[in-house]
């Protein structure tokens, strides 16, 4: 079974590209990933058969159900391909990087299934917020 640890505060550079992490790229099968909104203001990253099952797992409610409408939506209008280049980097759309207010400075952390890119601030803002909760 595959798994994504790790934190790793990679740039971007320019032409809105990012080095995924060695040791995260080792666990995606081949280069086709799917970047998406994360539920936070973050990035979800896929792999593209991954991408499939998950998607398929969030919006298997009824389709007469609102929510399940809005979900479906929310995953898939916001959802793109992206191939992982020769040197390790993706390309990070301007939509998505200002849905999850990244400039430079990114974390990018496993989690579990799925990758996530953060802005930097953000997910130590983020990573305070749950330390505290999770300790009261």
């Amino acid at each position: 079974m595959r798994m994504f640890l790790g934190e790793y505060q990679p740039n971007i550079t320019e032409g809105s590209r990012l080095a995924l992490p060695k040791k995260l790229r080792e666990q995606i099968r081949g280069d086709e990933l799917v970047l998406s909104k994360g539920f936070e203001k973050c990035i979800f990253v896929y792999d593209k058969e991954d991408w499939v099952v998950e998607a398929n797992k969030q919006v298997e409610n009824p389709i007469s159900d609102s929510k399940t409408r809005d979900l479906k939506r929310y995953m898939y209008a916001g959802a793109v391909e992206s191939t992982i280049d020769a040197q390790g980097r993706i390309v990070l759309p301007n939509s998505l990087r200002e849905y999850a207010d990244i400039s430079k400075r990114t974390s990018v952390i496993g989690a579990g299934d799925h990758i996530e890119i953060w802005d930097l601030n953000n997910w130590k803002e983020r990573l305070e917020k749950i330390s505290r909760e999770i300790s009261a």
